[in-house]
Formats: C-alpha cells, sequence, structure tokens
C-alpha cells in the first residue's frame, strides 16, 4: 500500500509514547490470570516502536496474553487498518471493541507473522468476526471502524512459551 492511494490517512501516533513508562500507561494488560492462569505480559517502548511481549502458559487451563488501549477514531470515515508488525513466527489477533468496557464482546482477526520480519497487514471491516471469550458468537454484524474504542492485541490457541510482536505502525485509512 502506497501513500498514493489513501485519499486520507490517520496514523494512530498516541499509540506510541514517548517513553516506556507511557507506553505502559497507555496500555492495559489482561492476561489469562483472570480465570486462574499465569501467563505474563507487557507493552514496552523501544526504538520507536510498540512491543507486545511475554510469556504464555497452559497451567492452571491458561493460555492467553493481550494488551489494549482506548481509542477514538470517529469521524474518521476508516475504510481499512494497516499495521507494520514484526513478529516471532507465532499468530496474534487483533482485537476491537466498540465499547469502553474491559469485558464484553471484542471484534477479532488472527493474522499470522514470520519469525525476525516485518509485514505490513491490512484489515477490512469485513475480516472481523464477532467473539466473546474465544467463542463465535451467533450474529455477526459488521464493525464499522469508527465506532472503535479500544483497539488491542492478543495471543491465545495453545502457543505456550516466549512470545514478542513488535509493533511499528497502526494505519487507519479511508480511499
Amino acid at each position: 500500500m502506497t501513500t498514493k492511494q489513501l485519499s486520507s490517512l490517520f496514523v494512530f501516533n498516541l499509540l506510541f509514547a514517548t517513553t516506556e513508562a507511557n507506553a505502559n500507561a497507555r496500555w492495559y494488560v489482561v492476561n489469562d490470570s483472570v480465570m486462574g492462569g499465569i501467563s505474563n505480559s507487557q507493552a514496552l517502548y523501544e526504538n520507536d516502536n510498540l512491543v507486545f511481549t511475554g510469556n504464555v502458559s497452559l497451567a492452571n487451563n491458561g493460555g492467553f496474553a493481550s494488551i489494549r488501549t482506548p481509542l477514538d477514531v470517529k469521524n474518521q470515515n476508516i475504510t481499512k487498518i494497516v499495521l507494520r508488525v514484526k513478529g516471532d513466527g507465532q499468530t496474534y489477533q487483533l482485537r476491537l471493541r466498540t465499547n469502553k468496557y474491559m469485558d464484553g464482546a471484542a471484534y477479532t482477526r488472527s493474522f499470522s507473522t514470520t519469525q525476525s520480519e516485518w509485514l505490513n497487514i491490512e484489515f477490512l471491516p469485513e475480516d472481523f468476526q464477532l467473539t466473546y471469550r474465544g467463542r463465535l458468537l451467533e450474529q455477526q454484524p459488521t464493525i464499522s471502524f469508527d465506532d472503535i474504542k479500544q483497539l488491542g492485541f492478543m495471543i491465545a490457541g495453545k502457543q505456550a512459551g516466549e512470545f514478542k510482536l513488535t509493533i511499528g505502525q497502526i494505519k487507519f485509512a479511508s480511499e
């Protein structure tokens, strides 16, 4: 994707705080410990990138780690989200919520990473499925990206062990 292809582009720079302390303050960690698991994760600021890192444990019926941040993108006429990420070969989820509550349904889309390689990944509204605690909901309304109130990343799906996802950029675009 090039800038020429976009009639409007909104890069959400607030996700990338100027200090590590601010990165930790903007991002909330929600791990399987809310259900008795022992996975851990954190959001770090490293070399102008956001880094989601930690360890997923399957002990105590655990198996997920996540981070999320509040977001306000209303009236941007967003038609796609583009991530620039460098991963570790594991699969992650981009998670969007249309409310400010920490629990409840989320629109999710999984994406694969390649070990130590930067990737640009595009997401359209119809790419997302509405889920609740890992289960697909029967009703599947299409999300409007202008309604996003939270954005997050999750690693789940029995992927135990150390993980690291580096996020170089999150673009909200309208064509």
